[in-house]
C-alpha cells in the first residue's frame, strides 16, 4: 500500500513568528511554502496583512499569495481545490510542502478533507439577513447564530457579517447546524503538525508592536491607494482588521490613534479565537515555544524522525 505524501503544517496565532520559522524550515528542508492565510490572497493589501515581503519570499517559493484582486472572492472550496493542486505540484518537484497559516477553517479544509456544505445561496433569505444586520446590528445577528449554533459562532469573527449570514443561511435552509455540515474525511496526507506559541502577554506585546509598525510603514497610504482604485470600503476584503479602521480614519470617523487602539483590541480577540482552532491540548500538534533559540533545530530533528527530511 502506497504511503501518503508528506505535508508539514505550521500553525499558531497572529504575530507568533510563523513567517520567519517557515522560511528557515523551507530553506533547510528543501521546501516550498503554501499560505493558508485568507488575508494574504489579495494584491495590494500588503502592510495591513503582514504579508511576507518580497525579500522574505525570495528565500523560498511561496504559493497562494497575491492570487486575487480585493474585489474578488476566494471561497473556501476554491482555496481547498487550489491548495491541493499546489501541494501536488510541489511533491512532483520532489520538494516538501509547508502549509502555513492562522486561518483555521482554511487549514482544516486541506488537512482534514472537509467538504464545504453544498447549499445553494438563497438570495431572498440572504437579503432578509442583510437587512436585519443593517437595522439591528451585526451583534444582534451574531447572537442569533450563537443561539442556533454555538460551535460555529466560536470560530466566526463577530465583525465578519458575511460569514455570519452564510452560516445562518445554511442553518435556516437545511434545518441542521452549520458546524455539523462540514463533511470530513481522512487526510490525504501524512501530516506533521507543528504549533508555535508564546506566553499570552508576550504575544500581545508583539501584536501591539506589529500594528504600530504597520502605521509607520504606511498603512493609511496603502488603504488610501486601494480606495483611489475604486475598491469599496464595503468589500469583504476591506472589512479585515486594519482596513476597516483605516477607512474610518480616512473618512473622518475616527482618529489614527483611535484606529490603533481598536486594531490592538480586536486583534487580541482574534488571537483568542484562533486558539479555538489549534488547542495546546491537541495531541496531534507538536508545540514549541517560538522564543526558544533552538526551535528551528528542534523542528528539523522532529521532521527527520518522521522522515520528512
Amino acid at each position: 500500500m502506497l504511503s501518503k505524501p508528506p505535508l508539514l503544517l505550521l500553525v499558531g496565532p497572529t504575530a507568533v513568528g510563523k513567517t520567519e520559522l517557515a522560511i528557515r524550515l523551507a530553506e533547510r528542508l528543501n521546501g516550498e511554502i503554501v499560505s493558508a492565510d485568507s488575508r494574504l490572497f489579495y494584491r495590494g493589501m500588503d502592510i495591513g496583512t503582514a504579508k511576507p515581503t518580497p525579500a522574505e519570499q525570495a528565500h523560498a517559493p511561496h504559493h497562494l499569495i497575491n492570487v486575487a484582486d480585493p474585489d474578488e472572492t476566494w471561497s473556501l472550496a476554491m482555496f481547498q481545490q487550489r491548495a491541493h493542486e499546489v501541494v501536488a505540484e510541489i511533491h512532483a518537484r520532489g520538494r516538501l510542502p509547508l502549509l502555513v497559516g492562522g486561518t483555521g477553517q482554511y487549514v482544516r479544509a486541506v488537512t482534514q478533507g472537509w467538504t464545504p456544505p453544498e447549499v445553494e445561496p438563497d438570495e431572498r433569505l440572504r437579503l432578509v439577513l442583510e437587512k436585519l444586520a443593517e437595522e439591528r446590528g451585526k451583534e444582534w445577528l451574531y447572537e442569533r447564530l450563537k443561539l442556533l449554533d454555538p460551535e460555529a459562532a466560536a470560530v466566526i469573527d463577530l465583525r465578519n457579517v458575511r460569514r455570519t449570514i452564510r452560516a445562518l443561511e445554511v442553518i435556516l435552509t437545511t434545518g441542521y447546524k452549520f458546524s455539523a455540515q462540514r463533511g470530513q474525511a481522512d487526510s490525504s496526507y501524512d501530516l506533521l503538525t507543528v504549533g508555535l506559541k508564546r506566553p499570552r502577554e508576550e504575544l500581545y506585546t508583539r501584536v501591539d508592536a506589529r500594528i504600530d509598525a504597520m502605521f509607520a510603514a504606511g498603512l493609511l497610504d496603502e488603504v488610501r491607494a486601494l480606495l483611489a482604485k475604486g475598491y469599496s470600503p464595503e468589500l469583504p476584503s476591506m472589512s479585515g482588521i486594519g482596513y476597516r479602521e483605516c477607512c474610518q480614519v480616512l473618512s473622518g470617523q475616527m482618529s489614527e490613534e483611535q484606529a490603533r487602539v481598536q486594531m490592538k483590541r480586536i486583534t487580541r480577540v482574534f488571537v483568542r479565537r484562533q486558539a479555538n482552532w489549534f488547542k495546546e491540548t491537541d495531541p496531534d500538534i507538536h508545540w514549541f515555544e517560538a522564543g526558544d533559540p533552538e526551535v528551528l533545530e528542534k523542528v528539523i530533528t522532529l521532521a527527520k524522525e518522521r522522515q520528512f527530511a
